[in-house]
C-alpha cells in the first residue's frame, strides 16, 4: 500500500486568488514547491483534492479550470513535485453533491485507484472542510494556519504556520531519506 499527502490547492499550495481562471495568476506559497519535492523524493504520493465550485456556479468555465489545473501541475512537475492525481468537485455548494469536501468521497476514490493506505496518509489544507474531509477519510490532518479561514483548533491533528512546519510534522512518519 502507498502513503499519500492529500492536498488542497488554493490557499495551501498556491495563493488563494478566488475563482482562478488565468494560469498566469498561479503563485506558489513560500516553501510549498520545495517541501512537495522532498515529499516526492521520500516516496509520498501527492494527491490534490479540491473543491472548484466556480465551475458549478458558472463563474469559470470547465476549460478554464482545466487549463489552470494543467499549468499548476506543470509548475509542480518542473519543481520535482509530481502530482500523482487530482480529484475535483465542480459542484456549487447548494447542489449537496456527495464528492464536495468535507465529504471523504474523493479520498476513498483516490485510495482505491492508487492503492493508498488512508490511515498512513496526511491531509494538508487551509479550511475547516479540508480538515474534516481528511478526518472523515481516516487521515492525519494538518491545518495550514492563515488569516482568512478559521478552523476550530480541536479539529486538526496539527497546526502549521508554514511549509517548513508541515515538513517537520510529517518527518517522523517518513523514511530516512527525508530526515
Amino acid at each position: 500500500m502507498n502513503r499519500a499527502i492529500f492536498l488542497d490547492r488554493d490557499g495551501t499550495i498556491i495563493e488563494d486568488a478566488g475563482y482562478l481562471r488565468d494560469s498566469q495568476a498561479i503563485r506558489p506559497l513560500p516553501g510549498a514547491l520545495e517541501a512537495l519535492r522532498r515529499f516526492c523524493e521520500a516516496g509520498w504520493l501527492l494527491i490534490v483534492v479540491t473543491n472548484q465550485s466556480g465551475v458549478g456556479r458558472n463563474l469559470i468555465s470547465r476549460e478554464q479550470m482545466l487549463q489552470v489545473r494543467s499549468a499548476f501541475e506543470a509548475i509542480l512537475e518542473r519543481a520535482g513535485a509530481r502530482v500523482t492525481a487530482t480529484y475535483c468537485c465542480l459542484h456549487a455548494p447548494e447542489e449537496n453533491c456527495p464528492c464536495r469536501k468535507p465529504s471523504p468521497c474523493l479520498f476513498f476514490e483516490a485510495a482505491a485507484e492508487n492503492s493508498i493506505d488512508l490511515s498512513s496518509s496526511w491531509m494538508v489544507g487551509d479550511r475547516e472542510s479540508d480538515i474534516l474531509s481528511g478526518r472523515n477519510a481516516g487521515c492525519s490532518t494538518i491545518w495550514l494556519r492563515n488569516n482568512i479561514h478559521t478552523v476550530n483548533p480541536e479539529l486538526p491533528d496539527f497546526t502549521a504556520e508554514d511549509w517548513r512546519e508541515i515538513e517537520q510534522i510529517v518527518a517522523p512518519s517518513t523514511p530516512q531519506i527525508f530526515r
